[in-house]
């Protein structure tokens, strides 16, 4: 190209310039853009397009041009200077480029989704079983696919899982056994109360009695807890449950109003009469003198629960930690009895069978307690 664009400009500048302009315009038609010839003292021989800028002295190499943007200097061999600017590309080849473009990117992305999506998938999945996890579900474990880092975080993840659910095993296994094994010593206990009969002041005797009525109820409470834990849902007892009847007969025991819908659930008959029990022996301990309110309706397909009293209420920052295991709420004392399982009891059997149980404020004061359960 450099001995072509010399010669026709050369030719030109010796008076042969008519001949040989139609070969210059044809490499300009090439270079898509202006040209302009220097000699070797740096004096303009020919131009064509428009003009350049002047070649400057300073430039001594082929390369960009000095103080001019977008212009290239090229020395030629017998020490002529040959300036180049090449023009705008035309329309045709800018949108083949921009098609190019486009398909090339087409393509990648084409190419990179079931590889993306694969290892997206792969963490989706992992997220769920960590949430599962999170959710209570100790057995929650991760499919490990690959031997990449999201494989090894899966394996890590398994792993912890594993250690954690061993020792809450454990933990639940030593308490349900350390609590069978104190009912003999207690059961050892109240006989020798008994023995002693007229022997001992009446407060002493009585207090020694609440004393073993307490023990006895919380290691009756532990137990059902843990037996609650240890066995799988699908194992416990599935039956049609008069709810309405038990619900009734609960309430009768402790004066309680009761405004009774006739509703049929499914479930253990023996877990869901402690469920109304608790509420009711709770709604005894802390809501006040007046009588308790026992509401069972029928909304769609479930059953609503409610029992409500008078008392001073439950503040809101705690009416979801009161179901907590072994959890008073502010201001109860521990003369008034119980032993903090009974509300974790309810949410537990609850759950277990399919329903949910919450504390919510009741109009004109005190606290009603709402379980949810399906209806048959």
């Amino acid at each position: 190209a450099r001995t072509g664009v010399a010669a026709a400009d050369h030719a030109g500048a010796t008076g042969h310039g008519g001949r040989q302009r139609p070969l210059a315009n044809r490499w300009r038609g090439r270079l898509r853009g202006e040209l302009a010839l220097y000699d070797a003292n740096h004096q303009i021989l020919a131009a064509i397009g428009r003009p350049l800028p002047p070649l400057s002295r300073l430039q001594t190499y082929s390369g960009p041009m000095i103080n001019a943007t977008g212009v290239y200097a090229i020395h030629l061999s017998d020490g002529r200077w040959l300036l180049v600017r090449r023009g705008p590309l035309p329309q045709q080849m800018s949108a083949a480029i921009i098609v190019l473009l486009l398909l090339t990117a087409v393509v990648v992305a084409i190419g990179a989704y079931p590889v993306v999506r694969r290892i997206t998938g792969r963490l989706e999945r992992l997220q769920d079983r960590v949430q599962a996890w999170g959710r209570g579900d100790l057995s929650t474990r991760v499919a490990v696919e690959g031997t990449d880092e999201v494989a090894r975080l899966a394996t890590s993840f398994n792993e912890s899982a594993a250690r954690i659910d061993a020792l809450m095993r454990a933990q639940k296994s030593l308490l349900a056994n350390a609590s069978h094994e104190l009912r003999s010593p207690l059961a050892r206990i109240r006989m020798a109360v008994e023995l002693v009969g007229d022997g001992a002041p009446v407060a002493i005797r009585d207090e020694l009695k609440q004393n073993i009525a307490e023990l006895d109820q919380l290691i009756d409470e532990v137990l059902l807890a843990s037996r609650l834990d240890a066995t799988p849902e699908q194992a416990g007892v599935d039956e049609a449950v008069d709810f309405s009847g038990l619900a009734a007969e609960e309430a009768a025991r402790v004066n309680a109003h009761a405004d009774l819908q006739t509703v049929t659930v499914r479930g253990d008959a023996r877990l869901l009469r402690r469920l109304v029990r608790n509420l009711l022996e709770n709604g005894q301990r802390y809501g006040g003198s007046d009588p308790l309110h026992v509401t069972l309706a029928v909304l769609d397909s479930e059953v609503q629960l409610d029992v409500c009293d008078r008392g001073p209420g439950v503040p809101e920052a705690e009416r979801e930690r009161i179901f907590e295991p072994f959890y008073r709420a502010t201001g109860a004392s521990e003369t008034s009895g119980g032993v903090g399982l009974g509300l974790a009891l309810v949410r537990q059997i609850a759950q277990r069978h399919h329903g949910r149980a919450v504390c919510l404020p009741r109009e004109g004061g005190g606290t009603c307690f709402r379980v949810t359960l399906p209806r048959i």
